[in-house]
């Protein structure tokens, strides 16, 4: 697993990633473990799909998700989206990765900190997230219980101003 020793954490867009690593990335099952959402296979169609889909949201929102590396390897996507009026963080790391999360987070938002348009930033975790910590480190409050696309998940805030 990767450490957040002296790691260098780059955004770049998805279409700048070999589609063949966000499809090695999402056909794993321990990426699957946390989204509930994830109920389908994986395959070259899906990726395809999924990068048009992130694309479409910079073209329209004018910020989006990122593919994220390390060093300069990728190490998973994340970023924000924007759902109604709220700016939705989400990510997603391989597994090798995982322990990677609070430095890219952070990273993210200083992101943030420094664009007028998010305000604050919404977190949707899945119950079956246990380590809810480095969320309250980062200052997010918990607002409560929300149903997104028929499942349940946990909704956090974070003041970015």
């Amino acid at each position: 697993m990767m450490r957040m020793h002296e790691c260098e954490i780059s955004f770049v867009r998805l279409p700048d990633v070999s589609p063949d690593e966000i499809l090695a990335h999402m056909s794993d099952p321990r990426v699957a473990e946390h989204m509930p959402l994830l109920t389908f296979t994986w395959d070259q169609d899906t990726v395809a799909g999924f990068v048009n889909a992130k694309e479409a949201c910079w073209h329209r929102d004018g910020l989006g998700h990122w593919a994220i590396l390390a060093d300069g390897r990728y190490v998973g996507w994340g970023g924000f989206q924007k759902e109604g009026d709220e700016w939705d963080f989400g990510l997603v790391l391989k597994p090798e990765a995982f322990g990677l999360g609070m430095l890219i987070s952070r990273k993210a938002m200083e992101f943030a900190r420094t664009d007028e348009r998010i305000p604050y930033v919404t977190f949707l975790l899945p119950p079956s997230r246990r380590s809810l910590g480095a969320l309250a480190r980062m200052g997010a409050i918990y607002v409560g219980d929300i149903d997104y696309n028929g499942t349940r998940f946990l909704k956090y805030q974070l003041e970015t101003g």
